[in-house]
């Protein structure tokens, strides 16, 4: 049992690491994509690619320690991580509120870009794949944190979603709107599973 508990803690592990890796390659093509077509719903996006490597950096801080503490540490370590995924995902949301509200009052207008396309594309392939990955590995794990860090990709994946109808929206009907108002919505997920993950019940909720 506990030999095959490492091994959960190992793929963990490796889940985390992949996360900060892409997540980083993530935010830096969606900054720079953003940046060229003037887009705020990119530059956005860019940034919670980087908030999801800061919650993938919290998970391998969590799990290093996998094996070389006793299980009461490990409890302490464990709840410490969900606090630290939860104060993610309210950044998060405080990010996406205000560019969505800035969006809208300010009535901006992206321009196309393929390459936004593309990497919000890249991220509704992969990022279903990694939380489906994470929350099972969490779940035979007991893990809350990693069961709310892998809620946090899941958002990861709406808020591709949403930059993408923003972008087709408005490159094919001209609706300016469309990409801040679906930030709007994303913005209530946000909260709720922060709230969830810091009450210690990201488990129960999932």
């Amino acid at each position: 049992m506990k030999g095959n508990n490492l091994e959960l803690k190992k793929r963990a592990l490796f889940l985390s690491y992949f996360t900060v890796i892409y997540n980083i390659f993530e935010g830096l093509v969606s900054i720079f994509a953003g940046s060229a077509a003037g887009s705020i719903s990119l530059i956005g996006f860019g940034f919670d690619s980087f908030v999801e490597s800061l919650s993938g950096g919290i998970m391998i801080w969590r799990f290093s320690s996998a094996g070389m503490i006793s299980e009461e540490e490990e409890k302490k370590i464990e709840r410490k991580a969900e606090k630290f995924v939860a104060m993610t995902f309210f950044i998060l949301s405080a990010y996406v509120l205000y560019e969505s509200v800035t969006k809208l009052v300010l009535r901006e207008v992206t321009q196309v870009s393929i390459l936004g396309f593309i990497i919000t594309i890249l991220s509704l392939i992969i990022m279903p794949i990694l939380y489906i990955a994470k929350f099972r590995t969490g779940k035979k794990l007991g893990s809350n944190s990693l069961m709310a860090d892998s809620k946090e990709t899941l958002c990861c994946c709406y808020l591709s979603a949403a930059v993408l109808i923003g972008l087709i929206l408005n490159a094919t009907l001209h609706l300016w709107w469309a990409d801040p108002v679906i930030g709007l919505l994303v913005v209530y997920f946000l909260i709720r599973e922060g709230i969830g993950a810091w009450n210690g019940g990201c488990g129960k909720e999932c």
